[in-house]
C-alpha cells in the first residue's frame, strides 16, 4: 500500500470517527441519568452532558440542618455525574468502536 492511499484511508477514518463522536454527543444530551439521597428526599436529574435538569428536594426535610440539606445535595448530584460518566463512557466507546484505535484513546473524546 503507498504512502497516499494510506494517509486518505486515514483522513476518512478521522471523518467518520469525528462524525459518530458528534451523534454520540447529541445522544447524550437528549439521555438523563436520575439519582437521589436520603431515600428519595432530595433527587437530581442530569442529562449525559452533565448539565442537572432537575433538582427535587422534599419539603419535609426543610425543617432539618442545612448541613444535612446540603450533604444530601452534593451526595444525589455526585451519583448523577457518575451516571453520566459512566453513560459517556458507553456511549463514545460505541461511537469509535471497530475504528482500530488503540486502547485508552476512546477516553480523548
Amino acid at each position: 500500500m503507498n504512502l497516499q492511499a494510506l494517509m486518505q484511508q486515514a483522513q476518512m477514518m478521522q471523518k467518520k470517527v469525528k462524525k459518530n463522536v458528534e451523534n454520540a454527543k447529541k445522544k447524550l444530551a437528549e439521555k438523563e441519568v436520575h439519582a437521589e439521597a436520603g431515600s428519595g428526599l432530595v433527587k437530581v436529574t442530569m442529562n449525559g452532558r452533565h448539565v442537572v435538569k432537575r433538582l427535587s428536594i422534599d419539603p419535609s426535610l426543610l425543617q432539618d440542618d442545612p448541613d444535612m440539606i446540603e450533604d444530601l445535595i452534593a451526595a444525589a448530584i455526585n451519583d448523577a455525574v457518575r451516571q453520566a460518566d459512566e453513560l459517556h463512557e458507553t456511549e463514545m466507546a460505541s461511537a469509535t468502536n471497530g475504528m482500530g484505535l488503540p486502547p485508552g484513546m476512546n477516553g480523548l473524546f
